[in-house]
């Protein structure tokens, strides 16, 4: 007869295992909530009653909450009748410093003369990939940001969104009475 092993048993971490510093806890807890606030109203814009948030005030975000920024260009392309881009954002995570990578993605129609097709290349207008291939890099950026929190605009078109709450030690420690 063969001889059965013991197997040993495996115990999951507590809470308490997974933040060896409770401080550097707390402060990751506060950026979690920081980056999951509602944007300000006052930079929400709109177009074709779509809300935005505007590319200047998503790169102020950026540099105020994670010191600098990165985006590297990962493609650039023709698909159908649009201009695409793939972007790399690379920030550092002022809690710890780990770097955080987010791709994003954005596409802008090719500008091209009234009534004609994008598949004509006669019809593009002269400075069409001037001005769409810089706004398809816009999109891309803004996409890579909204997923790192709602303060970045992720949240705008969606119903029925989530709030998150801060726990009692960040509303005491940040003096929040109401949110």
């Amino acid at each position: 007869m063969s001889e059965l092993k013991k197997i040993e048993e495996v115990k999951l971490p507590t809470i308490q295992d997974l933040h060896y510093d409770r401080e550097v806890g707390f402060k990751q807890d506060s950026l979690n909530w920081l980056l999951n606030q509602k944007v300000p109203e006052a930079w929400v814009k709109t177009n074709s009653n779509i809300p935005y948030l505007p590319i200047d005030k998503v790169e102020y975000l950026l540099t105020k909450i994670f010191g600098t920024y990165e985006v590297m260009v990962i493609d650039y392309k023709q698909l159908a009748n649009s201009i695409t881009v793939h972007v790399r954002l690379i920030v550092t995570n002022p809690i710890n410093g780990e770097r955080i990578t987010q791709d994003g993605l954005g596409a802008v129609p090719i500008q091209v003369n009234s009534g004609e097709s994008a598949s004509n290349l006669a019809a593009i207008k002269a400075d069409a990939i001037k001005k769409g291939l810089p706004s398809a890099e816009s999109y891309a950026i803004k996409d890579a940001a909204q997923k790192l929190g709602q303060i970045f605009g992720g949240n705008l078109t969606r119903k029925d969104v989530i709030q998150p709450e801060p726990s009692e030690k960040i509303k005491s420690r940040w003096k929040l009475d109401t949110i």
